[in-house]
């Protein structure tokens, strides 16, 4: 059965590379080649390959925003990211956002054909040192959220966005529809349950442990 690829890469040394790999493999077609973001939604749509071989830094959109708005168009391609390197949080976000597979570009290149053959057969390929750092923050993002929910209310937890958002005493206190001085004492709550002396310390560890 044929495998149908549209490849996405801004580097055309690497397309060249990867056209040459399929070409050697029967049960590989490659549609069309792109080498930026936007290039690759369209032809998606146009071809609607079995699977969509992407980088994630690309111009015009990069490879998470392609992932989103294939997500949002409801398109039923496998992805798989190709890529030099990856972050925790791009990790989680692309599995999120449903890649079936992660292959670094470092890798030998009959890992990427095991890759493509696994996820089209409805299974996942993802790059266990990436992925499992990200996991494991992951985890501990949720254990700390628990212990954050435990101790600080709904209103506070809001609070700690708004502050972190920029907005002045006055200008939470129109959102949350109280006044300035409720702002003020709940504002002196979180900074004593979290142990915490400023708003730009606040704002901080609302950024460190995933609040915003």
């Amino acid at each position: 059965m044929t495998i149908n690829l549209v490849l996405v890469d801004d580097h055309p040394l690497v397309l060249n590379g990867l056209q040459q790999l399929f070409a050697m493999e029967t049960n590989f077609n490659v549609q069309a080649c792109c080498n930026d973001g936007e290039q690759a939604l369209q032809t998606v749509i146009q071809y609607q390959p079995d699977i969509l071989i992407l980088d994630l830094k690309m111009p015009r959109k990069n490879g998470l925003t392609v992932l989103r708005e294939l997500q949002a168009e409801k398109l039923p391609v496998k992805v798989i990211l190709l890529t030099a390197a990856l972050d925790d949080d791009e990790v989680l976000e692309a599995i999120r956002l449903g890649v079936r597979g992660v292959v670094l570009k470092e890798m030998a290149p009959q890992l990427l054909i095991q890759c493509i053959n696994k996820v089209q057969a409805g299974g996942e390929w993802l790059e266990k040192e990436s992925v499992g750092r990200a996991l494991e923050k992951m985890l501990k993002r949720e254990t700390e959220m628990q212990y954050i929910s435990q101790i600080l209310t709904p209103r506070e937890l809001k609070l700690i966005n708004l502050v972190a958002g920029s907005l002045s005493n006055k200008q939470i206190a129109e959102k949350l529809c109280i006044t300035e001085g409720t702002v003020k004492v709940h504002l002196h709550n979180v900074y004593e349950k979290l142990q915490i002396k400023s708003r730009v310390a606040l704002t901080l560890y609302a950024q460190e442990k995933g609040l915003i």
